[in-house]
């Protein structure tokens, strides 16, 4: 009963979960079609003195599924490195035929995407499909059967968006789901009626962070520049966008020309960030602030309704070598007193550590995915992994050192501070394991029942040989 989990669920999960996904920076698909379906060939491709027509195989309420389209799935997910192991075309087909079907109900009900947003993906991804070519452009346009640069581009917005809508309308399927104690308890007694999962070997991780103080002569060298830069765009007439391109810190917006779309209803970026953009009249340049990540300006180009168009310059105040050096030393220094035993760790963590996050609990990480202290070992992060994967229970590592957006250079030393070995799921020890389980269980049931009702909602026709598969869903409204 609940353990579909085991057969064709976890069927259809794996293919949501790597197929569906997958696509965001690898897949392409055929764009909308607004009126009418057209049946005839869309392209052509030669297999000796034969030549195959590529038609339409399935139409899913205003998309089309070319017969093309599963085999370009399929070599996408093996060109971006992943595993088709023994899944079939028609399990494939079927994945892109629930993209569609989100998608399109996402437009009935009015959800919107942020086109800016989508568009600032493109580069990234075009850089990322470039690599599986070697860096040849022209194979990649011929693998993608495309005339030109922007034409790939074109079908990758088209890409991303509909990607963006299937992914928003799914969200609002479970968006009110919640699970009941009682819901788990009821799902954990039916597991141990059909066997009880077993949970791999887990981890908890202490760190202790130490981040060079930046000073404060650094911090005006940043602002005074900054101030430069709005000088001679507003006197001088200079360009916000070049400035933008030859020296923000900000490495995620720099392809863009520092923009940036905010919405008042939809948080985004730091409060400091929005207060002050949200401040500005059109064509204003804000005077230099700071936020976590550095000192900004900030552009105002246009205003549409509550959404506003900004650019921005970010400049990370330079690190002195005698402030990295200092912060080498106090890390030093704080690893021998916990050798030694003058202190204990977590004792180091809450008086030493510069990590918020971490150094109330005594420097125990958080693991972003299930919010506890416990990380699978089979499911940990490389770079967590690589760093602790030597480490005796109670030992100290050596120090690392690291970087992330908000501070480029950091130091800090790690330890284990438990594990816990492979074992069969125990209702009170693994609870929050449990309810997750039972949630992902009632998520399913809910997604299983909305594609089932708007399937019969919604103009499907299935062609040729893919009418004989095996679907999970009723695609041909024959149940």
């Amino acid at each position: 009963m609940l353990l579909r989990i085991n057969n064709l669920k976890s069927i259809s999960k794996n293919l949501l979960s790597a197929v569906f996904l997958m696509t965001i920076t690898a897949g392409f698909s055929q764009e909308i079609i607004k009126d009418e379906v057209k049946t005839e060939v869309k392209e052509t491709k030669r297999q000796g003195n034969r030549i195959k027509a590529d038609g339409v195989a399935a139409v899913v309420g205003d998309y089309i599924v070319l017969d093309s389209d599963v085999n370009r799935r399929i070599a996408q997910i093996k060109a971006a490195g992943g595993d088709i192991g023994d899944i079939t075309n028609c399990e494939i087909f079927g994945s892109i035929l629930e993209e569609k079907l989100y998608a399109h109900q996402a437009i009935q009900d009015s959800i919107v995407v942020n086109e800016l947003q989508i568009r600032s993906q493109i580069d990234q991804q075009i850089q990322g499909i470039l690599g599986q070519f070697n860096g040849s452009m022209t194979e990649m346009l011929n693998f993608y059967k495309k005339d030109s640069e922007d034409a790939l581009r074109e079908e990758i917005y088209e890409i991303n968006k509909n990607q963006s809508l299937a992914s928003q309308m799914r969200n609002k399927v479970l968006e009110e789901i919640e699970i009941t104690p009682e819901e788990v308890r009821q799902f954990y007694n039916d597991l141990k009626e059909e066997g009880l999962p077993t949970f791999g070997t887990e981890l908890q991780i202490a760190n202790i962070v130490i981040i060079p103080e930046v000073t404060e002569a650094s911090k005006q060298v940043a602002i005074d520049k900054l101030a430069g830069f709005k000088k001679d765009v507003e006197e001088n007439g200079a360009s916000f966008t070049t400035k933008v391109l030859f020296y923000t810190d900000d490495a995620g917006s720099k392809s863009t020309g520092g923009k940036y779309t905010l919405n008042r209803k939809r948080p985004r970026m730091v409060k400091e960030f929005r207060d002050v953009a949200f401040s500005l009249q059109e064509g204003e340049i804000s005077e230099p602030f700071e936020s976590i990540y550095g000192y900004h300006i900030i552009l105002l180009e246009k205003i549409r309704g509550q959404e506003y168009d900004v650019r921005h310059i970010l400049l990370r105040p330079e690190i002195t070598p005698d402030a990295i050096e200092k912060a080498r030393k106090q890390i030093e220094d704080i690893r021998t007193r916990i050798v030694d035993g003058s202190v204990t760790f977590a004792e180091a963590a809450r008086e030493f550590s510069d990590e918020e996050e971490t150094k109330f609990e005594g420097g125990q990480m958080t693991n972003p995915t299930t919010q506890d202290f416990n990380f699978e070992l089979t499911k940990m992060d490389p770079e967590i992994y690589g760093q602790i994967q030597d480490l005796k229970d109670g030992e100290v590592s050596p120090i690392i050192q690291d970087g992330d957006r908000e501070n480029p250079i950091k130091f800090k030393i790690m330890t284990v501070t438990n594990r816990i070995d492979d074992h069969e799921a125990d209702f009170a020890r693994d609870y929050l394991k449990i309810k997750r389980l039972a949630l992902q269980n009632k998520h399913f049931d809910a997604l299983g029942k909305w594609q089932e009702e708007t399937i019969m909602s919604t103009y499907i026709k299935i062609n040729g040989d893919y009418r004989s598969c095996d679907f999970n869903g009723n695609w041909l409204k024959n149940k």
